[in-house]
């Protein structure tokens, strides 16, 4: 089923499933083994302009829709999700951007990006996930400059990205409505990364805490006005959220090809396991939910290429797709059966890069929560 597309978005899959093939494949499982980020081959794909397909082009990018852009990381994340997340990444920090600054700041973001850099979205702190108004982030207005000291954590890109979007709060007294929103260049003095975390999953992907201590930036850094930090942060990931799913929808499919071709070869009692109505089943109901969770994605997108709000269909689309790729790579590692939890085979990595898409960008409790708010609206 999946989408239809037009042949300029044929093109650009092709282009892309021939590099994930060829170049990023083939190095995948050493690099999650060492929990390596890929830097070179990262290269590779700024070279092909994968960093800057949201871009406008008035700003050196490919202004690429949503719907294209999910299809062509859906297409990146079944080889490696990890991968594909630290382009995408950039996308969310540049969302904020183009959402809530000026034109001065856009090209000031995109002049930063366009040569080959990474973004950063700087949003959680120890003490504040899925409250992310508890921030104690703060950023202080001195003069002609913002004084930023926060303590970031779980920052995607945080060791490699050249620029992020920083929220941090302007008036403690106001909560949410005190935050504020910056754009903030590595090179300032008073930024430090900490270690990269190892984790169980997306292990190709940079994770690092940011801390900005008495990092000074001028004023005309500020993205829209004081306070508008929160909502900006909110708008951000309800698209953000939709990319999500097109992630976990590309793992998805990576489980479902492998598990198709190990049941077509894997002989017990004298029958391909494929030919057992068991397995069958399984692999239908794999199908099943990820198809309807392309459908999301796709619907998702396309309504933010027509400006419509996705706040609960974001939410939707995250919480479906989050639920669905842990559902999916589970039922693949159970047909390859003990194979499958052996890292000689691929599927045990794809159950534990899907684990997380329950969890960031909001988790799908809080997500739950979102879109019963906007029922009873």
């Amino acid at each position: 089923m999946g989408h239809i597309l037009t042949t300029e978005q044929k093109e650009l899959v092709a282009m892309v499933r021939n590099f994930a093939l060829k170049e990023v494949k083939p190095h995948v499982k050493e690099l999650d083994e060492k929990g390596e980020f890929p830097m070179e081959l990262l290269k590779q794909a700024f070279n092909m302009g994968l960093h800057c397909l949201e871009i406008p082009e008035e700003y050196g990018g490919s202004g690429l829709d949503y719907k294209t852009t999910a299809i062509i990381f859906e297409e990146l994340a079944q080889v490696d999700a990890g991968f594909a997340i630290s382009l995408v990444t950039t996308f969310v920090a540049l969302r904020s951007v183009i959402m809530a600054g000026n034109d001065a700041q856009k090209k000031l973001f995109a002049d930063v990006i366009v040569p080959g850099a990474f973004g950063a979205f700087c949003l959680t702190e120890p003490n504040s996930g899925s409250d992310a108004g508890s921030m104690r982030g703060t950023a202080v207005r001195d003069g002609d400059e913002y004084v930023i000291n926060a303590n970031k954590c779980f920052v995607t890109n945080g060791g490699v990205a050249d620029i992020f979007v920083v929220f941090a709060s302007t008036d403690k007294s106001k909560g949410i409505k005190g935050i504020s929103a910056f754009i903030v260049e590595r090179n300032r003095p008073g930024i430090t990364v900490g270690k990269h975390e190892n984790k169980m999953g997306l292990r190709l992907s940079n994770t690092t805490d940011v801390t900005f201590t008495d990092v000074r930036i001028p004023a005309d850094h500020l993205l829209g006005k004081e306070g508008t930090g929160f909502i900006t942060a909110m708008n951000t990931l309800n698209i953000s959220r939709a990319f999500v799913g097109a992630l976990a929808v590309g793992i998805c499919q990576s489980a479902i090809d492998e598990a198709v071709k190990y049941a077509k070869e894997r002989v017990q009692f004298k029958k391909t396991i494929g030919q057992f109505q068991a397995v069958q089943m399984i692999l239908a109901d794999m199908e099943i939910q990820t198809e309807a969770a392309r459908q999301l994605v796709h619907h998702a997108m396309i309504l933010m290429d027509d400006n419509k709000p996705v706040v609960k269909e974001g939410s939707i689309t995250k919480t479906f797709c989050g639920d669905t790729v842990v559902r999916v790579t589970t039922d693949a590692v159970q047909i390859f059966g003990g194979y499958g939890v052996s890292k000689e085979y691929p599927v045990e990595k794809l159950m534990r890069d899907s684990k997380v898409f329950q969890i960031f960008e909001g988790t799908n409790q809080i997500q739950r929560i979102v879109i019963a708010r906007e029922m009873f609206k």
